[in-house]
């Protein structure tokens, strides 16, 4: 080495930009530190961390400069797995990124269009997911001209198997008789079909979607018919929380609910219940994540706040209701992170 320049460790794939730099540092007499490719006799590369320092005598003129060199080719080698893994996990997380897009995007497809209209009724729907994915799920759909279906559920649980339930049960739940006899059933020998009360409906899910042991997994379910020609509507209520019925001329009140969870008990019974809605009349369903939102102080929003909510928005459109009274819980929860899925279901009857 003595006598030598230390450039012949350099090669071809040497950084010519920290090649620049030590030559500044030595032309300006300065410190100098880089990390530097070079390679041994045998052609071999290693990565040398290379410090130049220069020595001064008593007038302050450089004299020398000392150079010490440190092989930090194990910590490159580490760094450079640990960037590969980096780059892997992100491109993972991409392509995850991009599917649970996708599938929020077949989730939504599944919930009413928004141009879905009824003759005598007025619809409007919510649905906030707290993640990308939503376990919530909602439907409305005309079972023949003189009656309408709704649906509301929500799956116990968050995530991507609360969600895949809840795709599952979406799917399952066509109202379309050539896919599903569980909103409707052939009539004898004849052509035409029959409805099925709410209660058969969900004692068939009951006995369909048993709770899975391994996941704990259940579901609660609210389903009501309603005729389009009289306002009556007959409901099941399977563990949902008790939906708003607001009359045109009074107070909202909550209606009875009955029934366990749909999986909870193979051989659980469910009651039937009926209210008879008059002109201008308004029900609205919701699910827990609603009333259950929390505050920076660990406060409930609270079913007191829910009827004060839809009393006071009586006299806007339904659609403008349900977007204040969602902002109103999202104001809530503040900058505290959605802890559950936020759903309503509404509508008017207007004949």
């Amino acid at each position: 080495m003595l006598g030598k320049n230390c450039r012949f460790l350099q090669g071809s794939e040497t950084d010519p930009v920290a090649r620049n730099d030590i030559r500044r540092a030595l032309k300006e007499r300065k410190e100098c530190t880089v990390e530097i490719l070079n390679y041994r006799k045998d052609d071999t590369p290693f990565w040398n961390r290379l410090s130049i320092t220069p020595v001064r005598d008593a007038s302050g003129q450089v004299t020398h400069f000392i150079g010490i060199q440190s092989d930090i080719t194990a910590r490159k080698v580490a760094e450079e797995k640990f960037t590969w893994a980096n780059r892997k996990l992100e491109e993972a997380n991409q392509r995850m990124k991009r599917d649970l897009e996708m599938a929020a995007r077949i989730q939504q497809s599944l919930l009413p269009p928004a141009e879905f209209t009824v003759p005598c009724v007025g619809l409007s729907w919510i649905l906030k997911p707290c993640d990308e994915l939503a376990g919530d799920t909602l439907n409305a759909f005309k079972l023949d001209n003189d009656h309408l279906g709704l649906y509301i559920i929500d799956v116990s649980g968050h995530g991507v198997s609360s969600s895949l339930l809840s795709f599952t049960l979406s799917r399952w739940m066509s109202p379309l008789p050539d896919h599903s006899s569980l909103f409707s059933r052939r009539a004898g020998s004849q052509k035409r079909y029959q409805i099925v009360s709410p209660a058969q409906v969900a004692e068939q899910l009951n006995q369909q979607f048993p709770m899975d042991l391994e996941t704990n997994q259940y579901f609660t379910f609210f389903y009501g018919i309603l005729n389009l020609k009289t306002g009556l509507f007959r409901y099941v209520n399977a563990g949902h929380p008790t939906p708003v019925y607001l009359p045109a001329d009074s107070e909202p009140v909550t209606l009875p609910a009955s029934g366990y969870p749909i999986g909870l008990l193979p051989e659980a019974k469910y009651e039937e219940h009926f209210v008879t809605l008059g002109t201008r009349d308004r029900l609205v369903l919701y699910t827990d994540g609603l009333i259950e939102a929390f505050n920076p102080r660990e406060e409930e929003y609270g079913s007191r706040r829910l009827l004060e909510n839809i009393c006071d928005t009586r006299s806007l459109s339904l659609k403008a209701s349900l977007e204040i009274l969602a902002k109103s819980v999202e104001d809530w929860h503040g900058s505290e992170h959605q802890r559950d899925d936020i759903s309503l279901l509404a509508f008017q009857f207007q004949p």
